[in-house]
């Protein structure tokens, strides 16, 4: 135990900053037990000092100037929790650069410039750690990187994000149609005022790639990750997936596979013995696949204020010990191979079709033709009763299939004049 105190700034003070103030006031006593020494934030940066005071014990300490806290010797992490690409790409290559420690929980940025960020701290042989930046409180990035390290993985998939999935989950408990889910959603704080980024996958998208780059110490970028959203799905979707003992979740999936990485975000009909499919709310869970493990499931909160504060304290308390120990910058970068990432047309999925076609004799077999044609082999295809204007509603599941030659066949199949809708079309998870 040492009686020395490491000094440390925090940038920004929305909901995670004022989790991690509240988080490491709360240790305060425990704190030179647990680590070794003391961690005070001396530097909270802000755009609005007045605002920002109400949520201080000790307002001196707020600045809204970047260089008060670059330049001060003495503080020797930053803890970067301002969110987007900019300015937090110049503060976090600065502060590396000028050989401060930083912790993030930048999603947006890692996914996206990750590597150059490893690359300055691994030349000034400083820490960076980002646990918070993949599903919240839940451990899964230095799990990865060490616990799970003698391991070859080839997958890692999961619910990495809370808004769909308690939108998915009021769909599926209480029968609300989608935008009656995201409504409520947003009454109660889980979606964002503008909720694209989860809704249509991006946000998942993000976590995918930091995940897939880990996990396969191989880099994969946002741009790498195919990303579909859920705003198209229905509770009749639900109740067909229901009847065929599934769950229709929003799943991250990153595989590696013999000829390259697969990654994308899409809504997936998963088996309802999989243990995803009982991770309901606002909770996330990753699912990870090993040689030597086999598989692991991480779960708990995804998001919020304290969750997310856990994983950045968890981050902090690690650099700190580092410090202490001499042996900052250990674990930076371990993306030492160079894998492919395949494209979302040579992927291999198998999909549930649902569609409106004429209620005549022969129409079934003309699109099983048109499969046969494509090498989509049908697994199941059953005629539902609903009958509305001359219409039959026609469920298809197909067997495993290359994504191209699928699409291909949807558009000929799409193109029919006994096929009036295409109405839903959704990957199912699995063998």
């Amino acid at each position: 135990m040492s009686d020395r105190v490491i000094k440390a700034a925090l940038l920004g003070l929305g909901t995670v900053g004022t989790g991690v103030y509240k988080v490491l006031k709360s240790q305060e006593e425990e704190m030179s037990a647990k680590v070794g020494c003391k961690v005070e934030i001396t530097r909270i940066l802000v755009r609005n000092i007045e605002k920002a005071a109400a949520k201080v014990k000790d307002p001196s300490v707020l600045t809204n100037s970047w260089e008060s806290i670059l330049e001060d010797p003495e503080i020797e992490i930053v803890i970067e929790l301002i969110g987007g690409i900019n300015p937090a790409r110049e503060y976090i290559l600065q502060a590396l650069n000028a050989g401060k420690h930083v912790v993030t929980a930048n999603k947006d940025l890692i996914a996206v410039h990750g590597h150059e960020l490893l690359d300055a701290a691994h030349a000034k042989k400083v820490d960076f750690l980002f646990e918070a930046a993949v599903a919240g409180g839940i451990p899964i990035i230095r799990p990865l990187k060490q616990c799970l390290a003698g391991n070859h993985m080839t997958e890692v998939m999961g619910i990495v994000n809370g808004t769909t999935n308690f939108i998915l989950t009021k769909m599926s408990q209480e029968g609300m149609e989608f935008k009656d889910a995201l409504a409520l959603a947003t009454e109660l704080g889980y979606a964002e005022a503008d909720p694209t980024a989860d809704i249509e996958g991006l946000d998942a998208g993000r976590k995918v790639a930091i995940l897939a780059s880990v996990a396969f110490n191989s880099r994969v970028v946002f741009n790498d990750v195919y990303t579909e959203g859920i705003a198209k799905i229905t509770s009749k979707d639900i109740h067909y997936a229901k009847e065929m003992g599934r769950a229709i979740k929003l799943l991250g999936v990153a595989r590696n596979t013999e000829d390259g990485i697969e990654a994308y975000v899409c809504p997936m009909l998963i088996p309802s013995t999989h243990p995803l499919a009982t991770v309901n709310d606002s909770y996330n869970a990753v699912f990870v696949h090993g040689d030597a493990v086999e598989d692991a499931m991480f779960f708990g909160r995804g998001a919020g204020e304290l969750p997310t504060a856990s994983a950045v304290v968890g981050d902090v308390f690690d650099v700190v010990r580092n410090i202490l120990a001499g042996c900052s910058g250990r674990i930076g970068c371990t993306c030492y191979k160079q894998i492919p990432v395949k494209k979302m047309e040579d992927t291999h999925n198998r999909y549930f079709l649902r569609l409106k076609v004429e209620d005549r004799c022969g129409v079934l077999a003309e699109m099983t033709a048109i499969f046969a044609k494509y090498q989509v082999s049908v697994a199941q295809i059953i005629q539902k009763d609903t009958k509305v204007e001359g219409c039959a509603e026609v469920v298809v599941i197909t067997e495993k299939v290359r994504e191209g030659d699928f699409r291909t066949a949807i558009e000929e199949i799409r193109n029919r004049d006994s096929v009036r809708k295409i109405s839903t079309i959704i990957r199912v998870y699995g063998k």
